[in-house]
């Protein structure tokens, strides 16, 4: 039986980067790595920011339509964000 076959594993395929590549890939790699923190960074203060807009609002019961919602939407977010 070939083992050729039951090496690669079909959720990590491995790909090959030619040497002369290495720089831009690794930039590459660097920004996305940065965008994706600071997306989530900025997540996690709005769904905060949604959360406790929502609870102040909800002190209120005409508020209580509006700050429901509001605090659902920023639980969402922080789920969102942690997971």
């Amino acid at each position: 039986m070939s083992t050729a076959c039951s090496k690669a594993s079909p959720a990590a395929p491995e790909r090959r980067i030619p040497i002369l590549l290495w720089p831009f890939y690794l930039v590459w790699r660097m920004v996305s790595f940065v965008l994706e923190a600071v997306g989530r960074v900025a997540c996690v203060v709005l769904g905060f920011v949604l959360l406790a807009i929502g609870m102040v609002v909800s002190l209120t019961v005409i508020g209580v339509p509006i700050g429901v919602p509001l605090a659902a939407i920023g639980t969402l977010l922080l789920l969102r964000a942690f997971f």
